[in-house]
């Protein structure tokens, strides 16, 4: 499909503030039957992707946390996949279905930069209702699980599939420690391996990655019977972790639009083999930031570059929903560089002309706006020009702001947007990172 034209804004913001006032519906913080008619817009989509403007807001968990439980609770979401690793997501899932421990050692596993991402308040008030929930649930109905669709994770990746192999073959194990063995010069270190893979100062273990992959998917039949509830697709769902993990980071070297396109392709692949798993009638929630679930083809920003919200579109057509987050000002939790300990920032007032700004002229200090039964409307062109919305990530200056908008075409990039006007920064459970910052800033991911 060829870019959108990209049309200047042309409504005053005046006008289409007073126009959103007209049709946005308005939310009270205490009532969630003021999601009604997001729900009854979802309909029968599969696939629900719930966004958020920064990775460190608490409204923005808040209320994607309300709206998917009542996705679970009303009409049967089977899953939730969000933008983290999957090892400790997995964790994460076998704790919600009845593992062992507390909520608070199921998010201890989130040890890597940026910990607060998700070993957070919010998330951990979200997965004790899952638990709970499935715990209430009636045992003749699978449980709802969580798992993590990113790629970051390659050395925690080969050992799950180590340890997978260890407790189901032992000689097979040991063929995967001596195929995985060429990543052991690097001693754990990922940037490394980007670094002397990326640039062809040592070979890259790619081919050992796919082999390891291959091996297990052609003993799946010999291989399942052995294995425990679903450790067996965790073990796959691992090594395609690493393959695509060990391609992500030796891309990120050559380029950012080669890496970015790995990583959001591997996250709707994973996305799509989750479906697969939970079976054909089956339903997720994804949890992801709105750079990923909105639409790239709708921004300015894109070019060659696709993302996680077209992707899904172009591959479950008509079976989908993108909610997209934001708001005009409050607080965030950040870091000032890439590795540096979380901070509570500013998040100053937006600018002006933004949609950002625009809504907060609205009037009303939380709305909802139903932008897909909007499309055809003539009235609201406003919402199809190109104005700035704000994108805030893991790192943030606020007094560099001016770089944090994405021109975006609000009424098509997204199928429904959420407008908190003032916004409060989200609680770390562990304050300190555990790791600090890399020197080699080449190999940063993007943040988002």
């Amino acid at each position: 499909m060829a870019r959108m034209m990209r049309t200047r804004p042309q409504t005053t913001e005046q006008d289409l503030a007073a126009y959103v006032h007209r049709i946005a519906y308005p939310l009270r913080t205490d009532d969630v039957a003021d999601y009604d008619p997001l729900l009854d817009m979802i309909g029968d989509a599969r696939i629900v992707m719930i966004g958020e403007a920064s990775h460190g807001t608490h409204e923005f968990y808040r209320e994607r946390a309300l709206i998917t439980r009542r996705l679970i609770e009303e009409k049967g979401f089977a899953a939730v996949a969000v933008e983290g690793d999957w090892p400790e997501w997995y964790a994460v899932n076998r704790y919600v279905r009845g593992g062992d421990g507390t909520g608070h050692d199921a998010l201890a596993h989130f040890t890597v930069y940026p910990t607060w991402m998700w070993g957070n308040l919010d998330t951990l008030h979200f997965v004790e209702w899952l638990r709970r929930h499935n715990a209430n649930h009636p045992s003749t109905l699978p449980q709802v699980g969580c798992y993590g669709l990113d790629l970051y994770s390659l050395f925690a990746s080969i050992e799950a599939v180590v340890r997978y192999l260890d407790s189901v073959d032992p000689q097979a194990a040991q063929a995967a420690r001596d195929r995985y063995a060429c990543f052991e010069p690097f001693n754990g270190n990922k940037d490394v391996y980007a670094y002397s893979a990326g640039l062809g100062i040592v070979e890259s273990c790619e081919d050992q990655a796919i082999a390891m992959l291959q091996d297990l998917r052609e003993r799946r039949a010999e291989l399942v019977p052995k294995s425990p509830d679903d450790s067996y697709f965790n073990a796959v769902m691992s090594a395609e972790v690493a393959r695509d993990s060990e391609r992500y980071y030796r891309a990120m070297y050559r380029s950012d639009e080669q890496s970015w396109n790995l990583r959001d392709t591997h996250m709707v692949n994973t996305l799509d083999q989750l479906l697969d798993h939970l079976g054909s009638r089956s339903r997720v929630v994804v949890w992801e930031h709105n750079t990923h679930i909105g639409d790239f083809r709708y921004t300015t920003d894109a070019d060659d570059m696709v993302n996680v919200g077209q992707l899904v579109r172009e591959r479950h057509p008509g079976e989908s929903v993108a909610v997209g987050f934001g708001t005009f000002e409050g607080s965030v939790t950040a870091s000032r560089a890439w590795g540096d300990r979380p901070e509570r920032m500013p998040v100053p007032r937006a600018q002006f002309g933004s949609f950002d700004s625009v809504f907060h002229d609205v009037g009303m200090s939380r709305f909802l706006l139903l932008t897909r039964p909007l499309r055809d409307e003539h009235h609201a062109d406003g919402l199809k020009e190109y104005r700035g919305q704000r994108a805030i990530g893991v790192v943030y200056r606020p007094e560099y702001e001016a770089g944090n908008y994405v021109p975006t075409d609000l009424a098509e990039r997204y199928d429904a947007y959420i407008h908190i006007d003032v916004t409060r920064a989200v609680k770390p459970l562990a304050i300190e990172p555990t790791w600090g910052a890399s020197r080699m800033e080449d190999t940063f991911p993007t943040g988002y």
